[in-house]
């Protein structure tokens, strides 16, 4: 297998460790802007894409800063080869993003936008509980610190913290509202708010609340990246009980009882999310949370994001 991969960030190298679990003799290239970027082991530096023969490799996965997304989409998708996109899709959505959406999805281009959160052991549990259950609320929290997430580094300098760079709770957090979506669907009317008033003193939002509506129930998020004791939740009211799960420590509550437990955790779910993305989309061509898909989703992120 061999694989060209647009941006070596920290979620690239994630990436790159799964690919390696499950094949060690893959052939991973990167398409490099800098020929004095340092070197990475297991990769292949390439400075101009007409450098290897495209025709070889089996998938592209770009996960270089949001910013360029489009730019790099548009650039690669001319090769008709599958591809991986690190989520969110854009940093924002305008007339040429949605052409460029439908323009791949005109051509049939196998793509995934990665969001690992729906290859974990709960959620997947919780999904298959919640078949033919009488919902009534749900309620998701997911709230850490900002300044703990790259230890020795000023977290105001980094992409999250700066509005100017396209960074954000709301956009960084888009896994909880890409497994809603998963789970339940679009919902039929949604509000928002997002602020940064916090302590944290930083130019991106910080805070992030969305209410999205369904036919019989709603659906509250609150996102934020100043918790110190980090919590990631999902709790559903239904009819029989209510159902709590805990992404981190990956188990599931109903009415305060232990029903499931699993030891795997976030972390694992990048291999869960590659092997199936290898295996279903660049293999067998099937659809799974395509570019159209996380389009969608993201609008809904991002929707009335100027106001505080």
């Amino acid at each position: 297998m061999k694989i060209l991969i647009v941006g070596l960030g920290s979620i690239a190298k994630k990436h790159i460790k799964a690919l390696l679990q499950l094949d060690s003799s893959v052939t991973i290239l990167a398409l490099r802007s800098n020929q004095s970027s340092p070197k990475i082991e297991n990769i292949i530096d390439i400075y101009d894409i007409d450098e290897i023969d495209i025709d070889t490799i089996d998938f592209i996965l770009i996960s270089n800063p949001t910013a360029h997304h489009f730019s790099t989409i548009k650039k690669l998708a001319k090769y008709n080869k599958p591809l991986f996109i690190e989520k969110p899709l854009f940093s924002e959505t305008n007339e040429s993003t949605e052409q460029l959406v439908w323009e791949i999805e005109d051509r049939m281009l196998p793509t995934y936008v990665a969001c690992n959160l729906r290859f974990l052991n709960s959620l997947q549990k919780l999904k298959n509980i919640l078949i033919n259950k009488r919902i009534n609320e749900v309620n998701v929290y997911c709230g850490s610190y900002l300044p703990d997430w790259r230890p020795g580094v000023d977290f105001r300098k980094i992409y999250s913290a700066n509005k100017e760079m396209g960074g954000g709770v709301h956009i960084d957090l888009i896994h909880e509202l890409d497994y809603i979506y998963w789970l339940f669907g679009k919902p039929i009317k949604t509000q928002s708010y997002f602020s940064n008033s916090s302590s944290l003193e930083i130019s991106a939002f910080d805070y992030a609340n969305y209410l999205w509506i369904y036919t019989e129930f709603p659906v509250t998020t609150t996102l934020n990246y100043y918790r110190r004791d980090s919590k990631r939740t999902i709790e559903v009211v239904a009819e029989n009980g209510t159902y709590k799960v805990d992404l981190l420590e990956n188990k599931i509550w109903l009415n305060k009882q232990l029903i499931y437990a699993s030891d795997q955790r976030i972390i694992d779910t990048y291999v869960n999310q590659m092997e199936y993305f290898i295996e279903n989309v660049v293999k067998e061509k099937k659809q799974f949370n395509t570019i159209v898909e996380a389009n969608t989703i993201l609008k809904l992120c991002i929707q009335d994001s100027e106001i505080k």
